[in-house]
């Protein structure tokens, strides 16, 4: 893959796959993306030209991920269980206690299974780990369970 500045406009993406498809991706400043795909025949004529919003963009990546074919990861829906992310506010009752405090797991079933914060991710926090507002919560269990712990984590 090579990139080029688009001065003014973004940067463009080049690429050329196993059977020689020429693809590229104009990564707009706003967020948006041009997605093109050029003709076989003509490598310079563009066959397809699609315009992305941000959100659009995002789905396309998520989808074209490798993870989320593997059959080596678990479908917590398939299971039964969610994962979701819940944020710690600053006015939270738990801001500045101890995550062991909350009896999450006694009282929800739910596990924390890592807290993000700011660019850190900590994975698997003990019950002495020491909650912060802005935390970001991941949490496994039931969608009950899941929803009775963000009530609990948003006691004021």
């Amino acid at each position: 893959m090579s990139s080029t500045p688009l001065p003014g406009i973004g940067v463009r993406y080049d690429l050329t796959t196993r059977e020689r498809r020429r693809l590229s991706v104009v990564a707009h400043r706003d967020g948006a993306r041009t997605l093109s795909a050029y003709r076989t025949d003509d490598p310079d004529a563009c066959a397809l030209s699609a315009r992305l919003s941000a959100g659009e963009a995002e789905a396309l990546v998520d989808a074209l991920r490798p993870e989320h074919h593997s059959p080596n990861l678990l479908s917590t829906t398939e299971l039964g269980l969610v994962a979701e992310r819940v944020e710690l506010s600053a006015t939270s009752h738990w801001n500045g206690r101890l995550l062991g405090e909350t009896r999450m797991r006694t009282e929800t079933g739910v596990s924390i299974v890592a807290v993000l914060r700011r660019a850190e991710a900590i994975p698997s926090p003990t019950p002495h780990f020491r909650l912060a507002g802005g935390d970001v919560l991941i949490m496994i269990g039931t969608r009950e369970g899941v929803d009775a712990a963000a009530s609990i984590l948003g006691r004021e």
